[in-house]
């Protein structure tokens, strides 16, 4: 079973760009696996709450006019 983890900051995304990763990821699978793959594979999107990770020693939260306008936080 394919399996693709992506792993995004909380809110940054609108579930519609969320729902295309999940198409596109899948359509990659299905090109190197084969259309059988494409029941069987699973793309899991992780939203990571702000302050839960950091870069170059700074801890990230996404600033709120970069926040997706349908996201659920």
């Amino acid at each position: 079973m394919p399996f693709a983890n992506i792993k995004i900051p909380q809110a940054a995304l609108s579930r519609s760009q969320k729902a295309e990763i999940v198409h596109r990821i899948t359509a990659l699978f299905v090109d190197y696996f084969g259309e059988a793959a494409r029941p069987h594979t699973m793309v899991l999107i992780e939203e990571v709450a702000d302050g839960g990770y950091a870069r170059a020693d700074e801890v990230f939260v996404v600033p709120d006019a970069y926040r997706a306008k349908d996201a659920v936080t």
